[in-house]
């Protein structure tokens, strides 16, 4: 019994070094996208480009593993189709919102925005899940939650305020409308993805959306009038910038995340992510000699609140 609980232990200390790692890869998007944008005069889709030709391969790599294990065990049932015919669609649909969509408004946000204000607002997110839940789902809003909202959406008053008065008015206020654009698509995804994974799963799902995702980034930059030639035009900097993006910030963490799930359950993953607007804030000061003062320091505090005080009690019915 003591060994037993020691691996379950030494297991659960793992999960939790897995989320946190992803955090910290996830956290330091915002702040390579604003070194790209420094270094070069790069439009929003290149960016997409260059970020998902670096992280293709890795996504076609897990696909193809798919497909060699659904080959060797398809034997025992072989009624059962590799990827449900049905579910394509939705699935391509949700990848183009997930990871088209709201990672265009998210880039095109951080071109006017500082990046601890960008992940300050995108970290909404889990609390538009809540409020879009009930909306289309009918799930049911506790008060917890509204006081979790409410704690969330001042803690971003308070940053934005501090932004604008830092910042050019017009951009500031273009870019926060943008990230929270950004937010409200990404928390459709989750709402929807949550649907999908359990009749999909979580490898074979992540493969075909990302790679969906892909196509429509690659689509959109070719009927813009781009030509993927262009994109060997910027310096060897910024093609580094772009693969640790595409490959550190993208894929890494999504495997890590996975894992984490997998090892210690979605809602102490969202309880231990909640760190992440710290860690992008702490990054941006000291790659970007960005300003952190209080107003900052307050509000990024409140939606961290916000978002725990929510994902704890999720982790406490879930038990």
């Amino acid at each position: 019994m003591a060994a037993l609980k020691k691996i379950q232990t030494s297991g659960s200390l793992a999960g939790v070094v897995m989320v946190l790692l992803s955090a910290a890869l996830f956290a330091a998007k915002a702040v390579l996208a604003k070194l790209v944008y420094r270094q070069a005069d790069m439009s929003v889709i290149e960016v997409l480009v260059l970020r998902m030709l670096y992280a293709l391969p890795f996504y076609a790599g897990m696909l193809w593993w798919h497909w060699l294990r659904y080959r060797r065990t398809r034997a025992a049932e072989p009624g059962k189709p590799f990827f449900p015919p049905s579910l394509l669609l939705p699935a391509i649909g949700v990848g183009w919102l997930g990871y088209y969509i709201s990672s265009f408004f998210n880039f095109w946000g951080l071109k006017y925005i500082s990046a601890g204000l960008e992940r300050v607002i995108l970290f909404s997110y889990p609390t538009l899940v809540v409020v879009f839940g009930a909306l289309l789902f009918r799930q049911r809003i506790r008060r917890h939650q509204v006081w979790a909202l409410l704690v969330s959406y001042l803690g971003i008053a308070i940053a934005f305020a501090a932004d604008l008065r830092q910042e050019a008015g017009a951009h500031v206020w273009l870019g926060g409308m943008l990230i929270f654009a950004c937010a409200i698509t990404f928390s459709f995804y989750v709402l929807l993805s949550g649907r999908l994974i359990p009749r999909i799963g979580a490898g074979l799902f992540t493969a075909v959306v990302m790679i969906s995702a892909t196509a429509g980034i690659f689509l959109h930059f070719v009927l813009t009038g781009n030509h993927f030639g262009q994109l060997l035009s910027y310096s060897a900097p910024v093609h580094g910038l772009m693969l640790l993006m595409g490959v550190f910030t993208t894929v890494v963490p999504s495997y890590f995340v996975s894992a984490g799930i997998r090892t210690i359950g979605s809602a102490n993953v969202a309880i231990i992510s909640s760190i992440g607007p710290m860690i992008t804030i702490a990054q941006a000061w000291y790659f970007l000699q960005e300003p952190f003062g209080w107003q900052q320091a307050v509000g990024t505090l409140l939606v961290v609140a916000g978002v725990f005080w929510v994902s704890r009690q999720a982790a406490g019915e879930s038990r």
